[in-house]
C-alpha cells in the first residue's frame, strides 16, 4: 500500500516529526479520511527510505493524538476524529424514491438477468485478445457491432452495417457527440419536442446549437410547424413520445421524410422504449425510412440497465467519418464483448420476452386502478413503453398534487416537468415498471386521495 509522502534530513525537525505533520496535513485537508486504511509501519519505512523506528514512533504519537488506529496484527487506519482545524465533509444525502415509486421511463433492475449477464461477461474476459485490451476502434468492438446490425435488422428494421455504428456511454453522451459534430458543419438550430425531455434541450445548447421547440399533438411531432422552424436538425422519439406516448402517424412520417430529403436536415431519432409493446404490432423505426437523413439512437438502458453505460447510434453515410473525428477512445470494451455474446446467445430476446409479459401485468394493474379510483383522470399512452399519461380536469392544481405527494413519498412526474412554458391541460406522467401489481394499486388510490383534496373534492 502506498501513500503520498516525503522526508528529508535538509527539511526542518526529525524524520519521525515530519511524517506526523504530512499525515495531520493529509487529515485535516481531507485527503485523508476517517476509516482510510494506512501502510504498516514496515510499508512505510521501506518506501521512505528509513528505520522502521521512525515510522513506529511517528505512528504512537498520532496515535495519541487521536489521529490513528493503529492494533497489533491489523492495518492502521485514519480515526474517526473529530480533528482540529479538519474539512468538514457534508454527510452523504441518500436520495429515496419514496413509499410508491411512480418515476417514468425507469426500467425494472431487479429483473435484471444477473446470471446470463455474468456468464457472457466471464466469457468475454476469457476470450478478450490483446488488441481489443488496448484502445482499438473508437466507435467500439467489431462484435457487438456486427451483433447489433442485425438485431436492430430483425427487430426494429434498422438498416445498418458495421461501420455505420458507433457504440457511446448511453444516449445522452452520443447525443452530445453528434451535436458537436454537427456544430462543426455549420449547424445552427436544432428542433426538439414540446413536450419534451429537458436534457435534450441542455446539451444542444451546451453544444453551442440553440434548442427550438416544436409541439406534439395526437399525431405526433407537428411537422409543418418543424418546417417553420429552420432547424438543422431534429430529436424525436416516434414509436413512443416522451412523455405523450403518442405514435408518430404515418402521414406526419412521410412527411418528415419528405422535408429531410428536401432540406438536407437529419432526424435524431430516440427509440428509448420501443421493444415494450401490448396493444399494438411493432412500429418500425424511422431510421429504416431514410438511412440518409435519420440518426438511430438506442441503448440498453430501458431494456437492461442504466448502470451499464451502453448505447449506439446508427449514423448515416455522410456522418460516419466527421462524428469519428471528434470522437475519443471510447466505451468499456470487456463489456461490449459481455454484450455480443448476451445477443448472440439469444439472450436479449429472452430477456424482453419476460419483461413484456411482466410489465404488461402491471400496465393493466395501473390502468384497472385508475378506472377505480380516478375515473375522472383521462389515460393515454398504454398501448407500449413503460408509463401512462393521466391527464386530470382542468381545476386541479397539477404543481400542489404534485408537492403533496412528495411530502406522501410518492414519486412520479408531471407534465409542467416536460413542457416548461405551460398551456397544457393538468397531467400526471406515471411509470408502472417498478412495482408490484398490489403496490401499484395503493399508490394509485393513495395519489387518488390527494387529488380529490387538491381539487376540493371534484375530481372523483
Amino acid at each position: 500500500m502506498e501513500l503520498l509522502l516525503s522526508v528529508s534530513k535538509d527539511r526542518p525537525g526529525t524524520l519521525s516529526a515530519q511524517i506526523q505533520r504530512r499525515i495531520r496535513d493529509a487529515v485535516r485537508d481531507g485527503s485523508l479520511r476517517a476509516g482510510s486504511p494506512v501502510p504498516s509501519t514496515r510499508d512505510l519505512a521501506g518506501q521512505l527510505g528509513v528505520s522502521r523506528k521512525v515510522v513506529v514512533d511517528a505512528y504512537a504519537q498520532l496515535a495519541a493524538e487521536g489521529y490513528l488506529v493503529t492494533r497489533q496484527g491489523a492495518q492502521p487506519r485514519i480515526a474517526a476524529g473529530p480533528f482540529p482545524d479538519a474539512v468538514a465533509t457534508p454527510p452523504a444525502v441518500a436520495v429515496a424514491p419514496g413509499r410508491f415509486d411512480f418515476r417514468p421511463a425507469r426500467p425494472d433492475v431487479s429483473s435484471f438477468p444477473r446470471a446470463a449477464w455474468a456468464r457472457c461477461l466471464r466469457d468475454a474476459i476469457g476470450e478478450i485478445n490483446i488488441d481489443d485490451l488496448g484502445y482499438g476502434d473508437a466507435f467500439g468492438v467489431d462484435t457487438m457491432r456486427d451483433g447489433l446490425a442485425d438485431h436492430l435488422g430483425r427487430a426494429r428494421g434498422v438498416v445498418a452495417d458495421r461501420d455505420r455504428i458507433v457504440v457511446t456511454n448511453g444516449y445522452l453522451h452520443g447525443l452530445g457527440l453528434l451535436c458537436r459534430t454537427l456544430a462543426a458543419r455549420g449547424a445552427r438550430r436544432i428542433a426538439c419536442e414540446d413536450p419534451g425531455g429537458t436534457d435534450e434541450a441542455r446539451i444542444v445548447t451546451r453544444s453551442g446549437l440553440a434548442a427550438v421547440r416544436v409541439p406534439i399533438d395526437d399525431l405526433g411531432l407537428r411537422v409543418d410547424l418543424l418546417a417553420a422552424a429552420k432547424a438543422d436538425a431534429v430529436i424525436l422519439t416516434p414509436a413512443h413520445q416522451h412523455p405523450t406516448g403518442v405514435v408518430l402517424a404515418p402521414e406526419r412520417r412521410t412527411a418528415l421524410i419528405a422535408l429531410l430529403r428536401a432540406t438536407g436536415m437529419f432526424a435524431i431519432e430516440d427509440d428509448y422504449d420501443a421493444e415494450y409493446r401490448y396493444d399494438r404490432p411493432a412500429v418500425g423505426a424511422l431510421q429504416g425510412l431514410d438511412p440518409a437523413h435519420v440518426v438511430y439512437a438506442g441503448t440498453v438502458s430501458k431494456v437492461l440497465a442504466p448502470a451499464l453505460r451502453l448505447g449506439w447510434m446508427v449514423l448515416p453515410p455522410s456522418l460516419v467519418e466527421p462524428v469519428r473525428s471528434d470522437h475519443d477512445h471510447g466505451g468499456a470494451r470487456i463489456e461490449q464483448l459481455a454484450f455480443a455474446h448476451f445477443l448472440r446467445r439469444g439472450e436479449l430476446d429472452r430477456h424482453l420476452r419476460r419483461m413484456r409479459i411482466r410489465y404488461r401485468r402491471r400496465r393493466d394493474a395501473m390502468i384497472a386502478a385508475l378506472a377505480e379510483s380516478l375515473p375522472s383522470g383521462r389515460v393515454c399512452g398504454i398501448a407500449a413503453g413503460l408509463h401512462v399519461t393521466v391527464e386530470l380536469p382542468a381545476d386541479v392544481d397539477e404543481a400542489a398534487v404534485a408537492a403533496a405527494a412528495r411530502a406522501r413519498g410518492i414519486a412520479l412526474a408531471t407534465m409542467g416537468d416536460y413542457a416548461p412554458g405551460g398551456g397544457r391541460p393538468p397531467t400526471l406522467i406515471l411509470g408502472y415498471s417498478q412495482m408490484s401489481e398490489s403496490r401499484l394499486r395503493a399508490g394509485v388510490r393513495e395519489l387518488a386521495a390527494i387529488i380529490r383534496v387538491t381539487a376540493g373534492g371534484n375530481a372523483a
